[in-house]
Order: C-alpha cells, then sequence, then structure tokens
C-alpha cells in the first residue's frame, strides 16, 4: 500500500505554477495587470519566439522598495488584500499574490525597479523559484521585469506549446483587450524587434480601439450609453449591416477587466434580434461599469469570468442599451430645408435672365422631346419580380433572361414609342408554322426606317407583347416544322429521351425554402431545400479525390480578421489551400485572398474565413476540424433559404431526398418531414 507523504515544496510550487501560467499569453496578461495595479501610464511589452525565448514587460508605476523584492516573489505575498473583508470588494486586476511565484517557479527572471523620489534602484534574478541576492542599480521609475526560457524546468508542459506564430497571436490579442481595457494608458507591444501595436493613451476609447483592432472596424461602430441603478454601460456596437461571421470580435470589460460571458453576449445579440442577418454576429466593444461587491472575479483561476449577484439587472442593463442606441441610428434623417430660389436679374439680356439649369431645361432653343424607349421586356421582368426581398442569384437571373428570350423568339433591339403603337394596326396571324410574318407587315416596317434615318425604328413587334392586352388564346407554333420532325425520327444513331417515371409529385413551394411534394402512397412530404443541398454538397466535397475547382479574382480581397483569427488561419495555409484558398500573409492579422472555391460566391469569402478560424479553434483532432471546415464550405455554396428556385433544380433535390440518399443535414438536421394521410385528415377532424 502506497505511503502518504507531503510533497516537496518545489514540486507543490511547479502544480500551483501549471494553474497560474498556462502558455506565455498567461505571463505577460499577470505582469500587464500588475503595472495597471501600479498606476502606470505607459506600458511597453516585448516578446521573442511568441513569449518562449523572452518577455519583457516595462512600466512608469510605483516601482517596488528593495527589502521587499524577495517577499514579492512568494506565494500568496501581494500588496492589495488585508482582511477576509477584501475579498467581497476586489477592486485590482491582480490581487491574489501568485502571479510572480508561478512564473518565477518555471522559468528565469530578472527585474529592476526604481521608487518615485529614490537616488537608486535594485535589481534581483531568480531561477526556477530561487531568489539570489538583491543589488542595487541604476533605473528609472517604474519596473522592468524579463522572463526567459519559460518551462524549461517542465518539459512536461513545455512539449504542448504551439507554434511561435500561434503563441505570438495570443499575445497580440491579449495586448488588444488590456489596451481597449484602459484607453488612458499608452500601451507599446513589440514581437520579434517589430513594433505591433501603439495606443495614444488619451483616454478615448474610440482611439484605443482605432489603434488596436484597425480603421475599418472603427469605422463602423455606433457608439452607446446607458445606466441602470447603479449600472452603467458605454461603449461601442457594430451596425446591424457590419455583422461578422463569428463571435470573435466581441469585447467585454466588467470594473475594467476583460471577461468572457455567454451572460453577455446573450444581452448583446438580444438586442439585434430582427435587425441582423442570420449566421452573422454583431461585433462590440462594452465596458460594464458596477459596484464591486455586486461581482465576484474570484471564481476562474485566470479570472477571465465573473459571478453577478444579479444577473437579471446586468443583462437588461446591455440589453435595453444596445437596443436603444441601435433605434437611434435606424430612424430616419430630417430632410435638409430648401434654399430659397435667387431673385432674378432686372436686365432682360439673355446671359442675365437664363441660367444654365434653364436653359438645359428648355429655356434657350425648343428641342424635340426624344422618344420614350420602354423596356422590351416589360411584362416579362414584371412577372418575374419578387414580391418580398428575396434573394435571386445570378443563374437564376440569366435563367429569367433566357425563358424571356425563347418566349419572343429573338431580343430585339429597340422598341417603339407608345404614341406609335397606338396608331400602328394590329398584328396579324403568322402565315407560317416557323413563325415568319407576312411580307405586308415587314414592308412598312422597312419603309418606316428609311424615313426616319435619325431614330429608325425597329420591326413591329406583336400587338400582344407591344401594348399589355388580355391574353388571347394562341396555337402552339413549334420551332420545327412536323415534316422535319417525322425526318428525324428515323435518322441513324438517334435516340429519344424518355422521362422517367417517379412515384412522386412536385405540389409546389412555400415560404421559398420547403418543397411540397406528394407520393404515391398518399403521404405529403415537406423538404427543407437548404438542408437537402447542403447534404448533397457536403457529400461531394467529402468524397471528392480531387480539390474542388478554385476562381482567381480579378481584384485579391484584403480579409481584415482579428488578430488571433488571422494568426490561426496562416498556421492552416496548407489545410485553407486543399479547400480552394490561396492566401497570404498581409500584415497586422489581415490576409490576402487571390483565389477562392468556384462554388462559393466572392462577397462571402470574408464571413468564411470566419467561420473557418472558428472551425479550427474548437476542433481537436485533425479529422474534426477538416470536417467542420467541411461543414462550412457545404452551408456557404448550398441554396439559401428565400431564393428562388427553378423547377429543374427543385426536381434535382425531390428526387435525392425520396431516393433516401439525402435524409439529414451536416449538423443532423431532418431534410425532409413526412405527413401522412391520416394525420391530415385528423388536422381537419376527417378521421
Amino acid at each position: 500500500m502506497p505511503h502518504i507523504q507531503q510533497l516537496d515544496s518545489h514540486v507543490a510550487d511547479l502544480i500551483a505554477a501549471g494553474e497560474v501560467v498556462e502558455r506565455p499569453a498567461s505571463v505577460v496578461k499577470e505582469l500587464v495587470e500588475n503595472a495597471i495595479d501600479a498606476g502606470s501610464s505607459a506600458v511597453v511589452v516585448e516578446i521573442r519566439r511568441g513569449g518562449m525565448g523572452l518577455i519583457r514587460v516595462t512600466d512608469n508605476g510605483c516601482g517596488i522598495a528593495p527589502a521587499e523584492l524577495p517577499t514579492a516573489f512568494l506565494r500568496h505575498a501581494t500588496s492589495k488584500l488585508r482582511t477576509e473583508a477584501d475579498l467581497g470588494k476586489i477592486g485590482t486586476l491582480g490581487f491574489r499574490g501568485e502571479a510572480l511565484a508561478a512564473i518565477s517557479a518555471v522559468s528565469r527572471v530578472d527585474i529592476l525597479t526604481r521608487q518615485a523620489g529614490m537616488a537608486e534602484g535594485a535589481s534581483l534574478h531568480l531561477e526556477g523559484g530561487v531568489p539570489g541576492q538583491v543589488e542595487a542599480a541604476g533605473a528609472p521609475e517604474g519596473t522592468t521585469i524579463t522572463v526567459r526560457d519559460l518551462f524549461y524546468n517542465t518539459p512536461a508542459r513545455l512539449k504542448f506549446m504551439r507554434k511561435d506564430s500561434a503563441e505570438t497571436a495570443a499575445v497580440n490579442g491579449l495586448m488588444q483587450h488590456l489596451a481597449l481595457s484602459h484607453p488612458d494608458i499608452s500601451f507599446k507591444f513589440i514581437k520579434d524587434g517589430v513594433e505591433a501595436l501603439l495606443t495614444p493613451g488619451d483616454g478615448k476609447l474610440a482611439s484605443a480601439v482605432y489603434a488596436a483592432l484597425g480603421r475599418d472596424f472603427a469605422r463602423g461602430l455606433v457608439p452607446v450609453s446607458g445606466s441602470g441603478g447603479d449600472i452603467s454601460v458605454s461603449g461601442f456596437v457594430t451596425a446591424p449591416l457590419m455583422g461578422r461571421g463569428s463571435r470573435s470580435m466581441q469585447v467585454f470589460f466588467v470594473n475594467g477587466r476583460f471577461i468572457k460571458s455567454q451572460l453577455l453576449t446573450a444581452a448583446l445579440e438580444e438586442g439585434y434580434r430582427n435587425q441582423i442577418m442570420k449566421g452573422k454576429f454583431p461585433g462590440c466593444v462594452l465596458s460594464v461599469t458596477l459596484p464591486v461587491t455586486a461581482v465576484d472575479v474570484n471564481v476562474h483561476p485566470a479570472k477571465t469570468q465573473v459571478k453577478f449577484a444579479r444577473e437579471h439587472d446586468v443583462f437588461d442593463a446591455v440589453y435595453h442599451t444596445v437596443l436603444d442606441a441601435l433605434d437611434k441610428t435606424g430612424a430616419p434623417a430630417a430632410a435638409p430645408a430648401k434654399e430659397p430660389p435667387l431673385p432674378a436679374p432686372s436686365r432682360q439680356d439673355f446671359f442675365q435672365t437664363m441660367d444654365a439649369k434653364t436653359f438645359r431645361q428648355g429655356g434657350g432653343k425648343p428641342q424635340t422631346p426624344a422618344p420614350v424607349r420602354p423596356a422590351w421586356n416589360t411584362e416579362l421582368r414584371a412577372s418575374a419580380k419578387v414580391a418580398d426581398s428575396g434573394q435571386t442569384s445570378f443563374y437564376q437571373t440569366k435563367r429569367q433572361a433566357s425563358a424571356a428570350q425563347s418566349a419572343l423568339g429573338r431580343a430585339p433591339s429597340s422598341v417603339t414609342a407608345p404614341s406609335e403603337r397606338q396608331q400602328s394596326p394590329p398584328a396579324p396571324a403568322y402565315r407560317s408554322a416557323l413563325g415568319q410574318p407576312p411580307a405586308s407587315v415587314a414592308a412598312p416596317a422597312a419603309e418606316q426606317r428609311r424615313e426616319e434615318p435619325v431614330a429608325p425604328a425597329p420591326a413591329s413587334v406583336p400587338a400582344e407583347i407591344a401594348t399589355p392586352q388580355p391574353a388571347a388564346p394562341r396555337p402552339f407554333v413549334p420551332a420545327i416544322p412536323p415534316e422535319q420532325l417525322k425526318l428525324t425520327e428515323n435518322l441513324p444513331g438517334q435516340t429519344a429521351l424518355e422521362t422517367k417515371e417517379v412515384p412522386w409529385r412536385i405540389a409546389g413551394e412555400v415560404l421559398r425554402t420547403y418543397i411540397i411534394c406528394e407520393s404515391e402512397d398518399g403521404c405529403v412530404w415537406l423538404i427543407d431545400k437548404h438542408a437537402a443541398h447542403e447534404r448533397i454538397n457536403f457529400d461531394k466535397l467529402k468524397n471528392a479525390q480531387e480539390p474542388p475547382m478554385r476562381q482567381t479574382l480579378l481584384v485579391p480581397i484584403a480579409a481584415e480578421l482579428s488578430r488571433e483569427d488571422g494568426a490561426l488561419l496562416l498556421e492552416n495555409l496548407p489545410l485553407l489551400e486543399q479547400f480552394g484558398f490561396a492566401c497570404e500573409d498581409f500584415g497586422g492579422g489581415a490576409l490576402l485572398v487571390r483565389e477562392v472555391p468556384a462554388d462559393i460566391d466572392a462577397a462571402d469569402t470574408v464571413s468564411t474565413l470566419e467561420e473557418f478560424a472558428e472551425c479550427l479553434r474548437t476542433g481537436r483532432s485533425p479529422d474534426e476540424k477538416r470536417e467542420n471546415l467541411l461543414h462550412t464550405m457545404a452551408c456557404k455554396a448550398a441554396i439559401k433559404g428565400g431564393w428562388v428556385s427553378d423547377p429543374a433544380e427543385l426536381r434535382v433535390l425531390v428526387d435525392r431526398v425520396q431516393s433516401g440518399e439525402v435524409k439529414y443535414c451536416p449538423h443532423g438536421r431532418p431534410v425532409a418531414v413526412k405527413l401522412t394521410r391520416y394525420e391530415l385528415e385528423k388536422m381537419f377532424h376527417r378521421a
């Protein structure tokens, strides 16, 4: 039986350090928070090799007394707590007294500090948590802490570190959040000798947002400000039309502390209900201020989660503040006041009594009004016009245009004016099976063209199309004479295509999303066309042996992403290459996209990459990440609910569903719902 014994102090320190120091970004977070608590107005952070080689944090705060330097690196040593009552009113970022002890236990640390008003400073070197001797040294006011060789004595933790680019992106994202939480402090971030972030520290949140998150994101923000009781909310949110493909640009602060909260996320998105596109997420930089006694920040080792004493009040404060700001933004603007017309000059001279606008309107020389030229397929376009705001793809527009041209035989170059159409006689019946008009109709049209050389009139258009009239029954005229049809039936090598009989019938489509299908056994099926098409795309991509076809963009797209998302995608460029995206680093977390898959609209490039980053972040294994990316690709390339679909497209989808090939969408949702005859009759009390 194993004996119980107390762990060695060094092993215990390493275990405790693992709770605080997870990666280089954790070290930067603890050191910068201590610098903020020290009253600094400028903080400089420098890293090398993603922080694994070097982390240096310099501030101009209050500094540390030389006699207290060894004590500062002991566990549970802090200057921010004194009694048990202080735990209920924590107003500082660092308070547990474990940061410096945990960092020094897994690295080599050098500290240089000087208090304000002191003639000289002090320095201390620690290795593996063991301190050396405190020595006098020249130093500027403030503190500089240098951390080298992180996890050098913990190989188990070292082998789980990610690539330097990923660790750098994590530190970069952390610095963005810290800069946004304290716009009154100037932050500078240097990675491998290159300055990556610099905020002015002028106390304006808009300046910090511009410097940390970029110009494009800052231009689409709406300021918000509100309060309810002792809870106040301020900051910025994105306009509804500037929705993002993921929640990576949602930044929340509680009493100056960056947190991740599902409560605040739900309150924010509830304010955007019915105002933002489905599948899009709002971005924000919101700061919630409330009494320190109403929030508990000591519920998570990394201090990124908090617990509110009154969650309902916090939810309402964020929800109503965001909703009010969006309502004001969407209000119609007042019409500008019209300026009174200028008085006409007293002289009757031509150049003084007539301005250029009056002359253009016909005051100078009588001009012949130009004939009105209505669109030749006005009726056909009106019949195909969508009543609501549903989307129509490029291919559907082409089909409508081709259908209109086939209905007319050809697209004439122009149309006579309305006055000419009223005087023209009605179109006579066609004299041949090929649809050619008689010579009596074509001849006057030719004479008319010779008489009017300036504005030639086209050949006459049938009255049924030129002038709106009640539809008259017309016999079907085949494009090929019956005699020619009989000859083609017996040609060698010619086989007629027979229509395949299917045991179902398409009854229609409702809400431009669900196909109504009737089977021969008396059942009614409702089929979700988006889910069915998404599953077809997913299976095709998953079973494809070749990479998807690409389309090269005429103008490359600069995808502005968050620093973490950009670094994550750059880390997986070979995987993106397999899915048809040709990307390269554009600096500042942005990607330059030169090629996209042929099935994806170029306008969806940025949102697709944002969703790719979210899939890569949540995927645990390479196979899971790949499947998540396939889901996104299949969804982006599928028919959307609300689109006008061609009957041939609907027939293919129904055929796949009724054959049993498609049952569920890639996310597990059902593709079709079956209603039996008995269930329908029971609804109407007939059974």
